[in-house]
């Protein structure tokens, strides 16, 4: 499957961005992570048939959901922070679980990322 990520941008701490990722396909499991240079890449959130997962810092903050008829992932980002500064990448597992998986080595495909950049 082939994906596109885009809307990034730079906002001011404490505003939103949504974020959007295209699926060449219907796809079931699906994740955003981020990464800053010189760090690993991280997971943020995560989606399954039957299970939603987040990372701890953007708990109540970022919302995951897709839009099966459009093959389309988002992440909704509020109150954005200067910490929340990175690359997003969304990425797809051919394999649809029960649960979220947070190890970036289990997915299949990943869009080439969208610069997120929250300023002080």
């Amino acid at each position: 499957v082939q994906l596109q990520a885009y809307g990034g941008g730079l906002v001011q701490a404490g505003g939103s961005l949504r974020l959007s990722c295209a699926t060449s396909r219907r796809t079931y499991d699906m994740a955003w992570f981020r990464q800053v240079p010189t760090k690993e890449r991280e997971f943020v959130a995560g989606i399954t048939r039957s299970d939603q997962s987040y990372t701890d810092s953007v708990k109540g903050r970022f919302t995951m959901y897709r839009d099966g008829v459009r093959n389309m992932i988002y992440l909704q980002m509020r109150s954005l922070k200067p910490e929340d500064t990175a690359v997003y990448y969304c990425a797809a597992s051919r394999t649809a679980r029960s649960s979220v998986e947070v190890v970036e080595n289990e997915y299949d495909s990943w869009g080439q990322g969208t610069q997120v950049t929250v300023s002080s």
